[in-house]
């Protein structure tokens, strides 16, 4: 197999190859996205995600105005922590490298113009498993990544956040599961997590705030595999309303979610956290691109080199948080590389951008005699934790969950391309069945490992900055993991009475690289993201996850971040800042 090939991500599905993004403007009036992009923040004023054309009043701050927080990034991370920070009286300004979305305006029902939430820039991908980067895994604009993802809204179970200590593998965290239980429930609330009355895995827990979603279809194969096999299952708990909540309506089941929510149903980062910053006083600032964080003589952070309107600017603060997600934040550390620290800002110990983890995504497919209809509905309806949660009868360490799907036709018939190697007439006639179809994909968790990493490349992207240099190679035990997933997942859709099974690869969410710990030599920030190296940086963002779970992390990242602004609040009263 080939060893450290360097090449561009391959395609995948719902993806466009990586490449140099032109600039393309959005009207300074709120109107659709069309051939470039300009600032929509700005002038005491941001605009209003739930009114067309409409704006809410913003604060601002000179650069020159040292403020208490300067985050970099507005995803899952950033938003959350920007909230709860502003909501505590700090001054906070967000710089985000992508634009400020209007839902009501800029989602629209195509897949080929959504693209555009994807953080496309350059970026190298290598190693015997080279990673595709793009759309599953990445977002661009105020919300980030949660403007395209499936909403999907898990715990991590609680034996996870010791699994050397009580599984026998990965690495410890340094927080429990009963530290953090009470931010998953602070993030459940805000998000209005629609979910069952009785999830049947985990510890107990209160009830979801808003009812679980009726059934579709492509969940109900997967609830009638399970039950034909004894084990159980549960409608996936979503942070899509399924109810009206304040101005979101109810989901109109349109299909669209991966690919921006047009009616704001789905609760995102975007219509959340953000229009909460922002009541309580933190400015925004879209289309921002920040390059090195500034480290003085007294070895603390002094503020951030960012790109706004073509010209570089600084923005000095008391404290940097980088909430850029597992690929820009190491990024801008080993950018920020200076003379006390020459391999990078706070990497005294050697770990920024190592231990990669990603969820590998191995898929199961199967044609139905009746319709599905698969489309209908949020993508991933039903779930299924059973490998995540039983420990016998594995030959791996580890576990993954699997779902229903619900690809919309542009990003079905690209899987067939790239996975069946289908063309032409025979493209054709296997997109006939599209809606005689039904699948189950895996989000199995991979072994943190030194040699899966982020470096910078010799190559520049458009503002001159190194780009990122992205290894991954899956271990032998990542290997048997996916082998059994496909076994099981391929019987349950048999048991389910689907015939002409067959099976496809992929990734999905990406972690690690700069990991908490509770030993600086062996971790990159302590338990509250705070760096070890230097005591006014802190990371904030799913880079922290020293192993990745068998679930789907945003839920888990903002229930760091409510807990970060917590212990902020509480090391600022003790004066510990």
């Amino acid at each position: 197999m080939e060893r450290d090939r360097l090449r561009r991500p391959r395609e995948p599905a719902r993806l466009r190859p990586a490449r140099l993004r032109q600039p393309r403007p959005v009207g300074s009036e709120g109107g659709a996205v069309s051939a470039g992009h300009s600032p929509r923040t700005g002038a005491g004023r941001a605009p209003d995600v739930f009114e067309r054309g409409g704006w809410v009043t913003m604060r601002e701050y000179g650069d020159d105005e040292p403020v208490d927080f300067a985050i970099v990034g507005a995803g899952a991370g950033g938003a959350t922590l920007a909230c709860k920070l502003a909501e505590a009286g700090f001054s906070v300004v967000v710089l985000e490298a992508g634009p400020f979305w209007r839902p009501l305006e800029d989602f629209a029902s195509d897949e080929e113009a959504q693209q555009q939430l994807y953080w496309l820039d350059e970026r190298l991908s290598g190693g015997a498993d080279a990673l595709a980067l793009g759309g599953n895994n990445s977002g661009w604009g105020v919300g980030g990544s949660t403007v395209h993802f499936s909403m999907i809204s898990l715990r991590f179970r609680p034996d996870w956040f010791q699994s050397r200590s009580r599984l026998g593998y990965g690495v410890d965290w340094p927080i429990t599961y009963e530290e953090l239980a009470p931010y998953y429930d602070e993030a459940e609330r805000a998000l209005a997590v629609s979910g069952p009355v009785r999830y049947p895995w985990g510890p107990p827990r209160r009830r979801y705030p808003y009812r679980e979603h009726e059934m579709n279809a492509a969940g109900l194969v997967l609830a009638r595999g399970a039950e034909n096999m004894g084990i159980p299952w549960a409608s996936v708990p979503l942070a899509t309303v399924s109810a009206p909540r304040g101005k979101s309506p109810p989901c109109v089941y349109r299909g669209f979610c991966n690919f921006g929510c047009a009616t704001n149903a789905k609760q995102s980062a975007l219509i959340v956290w953000i229009p909460r910053a922002l009541a309580a006083g933190a400015e925004v600032r879209d289309l921002a691109m920040a390059g090195r964080i500034e480290l003085g003589q007294d070895g603390r952070a002094q503020g951030i080199h960012y790109r706004r309107g073509d010209q570089w600017r600084f923005q000095r603060a008391r404290n940097v948080v980088v909430s850029g997600y597992a690929i820009e934040t190491p990024r801008l550390l080993l950018n920020s590389a200076c003379n006390r620290f020459p391999h990078g800002l706070a990497n005294g110990s050697g770990l920024v951008g190592t231990h990669l983890t990603t969820h590998a995504g191995p898929g199961m497919w199967a044609r139905f005699d009746e319709e599905i209809r698969w489309y209908k509905g949020p993508p991933n309806m039903a779930v299924c934790e059973h490998w995540n949660y039983t420990d016998t009868g594995k030959d791996f360490h580890g576990g993954y969950a699997f779902m229903s799907q619900g690809p919309l036709p542009r990003a079905w018939a690209q899987l067939l391309v790239t996975e069946k190697n289908l063309w032409g007439a025979a493209l054709r006639r296997e997109m006939r069945d599209y809606n005689h179809m039904a699948g189950l994909v895996a989000v199995a968790e991979t072994e943190p490992r030194a040699c899966n990493r982020v470096e910078l490349a010799d190559v520049r992207d458009r503002h001159g900055l190194p780009v990122a240099h992205v290894t991954f190679a899956y271990s032998d035990n990542d290997r048997r993991m996916q082998d059994h997933a496909r076994r099981f997942m391929g019987a349950m859709l048999e048991a389910a009475g689907g015939h002409d099974v067959w099976t496809s690869d992929d990734t999905s969410h990406i972690l690690g690289t700069c990991r908490m710990g509770s030993d600086r030599a062996t971790s990159v920030v302590n338990a509250d993201g705070r760096s070890w190296d230097v005591p006014n940086l802190w990371i904030c963002d799913g880079s922290l996850f020293p192993t990745a779970g068998g679930v789907n992390p945003s839920l888990t990242i903002q229930a760091l971040a409510c807990r970060m602004g917590a212990r902020i609040r509480t090391l600022a009263a003790r004066g510990e800042l």
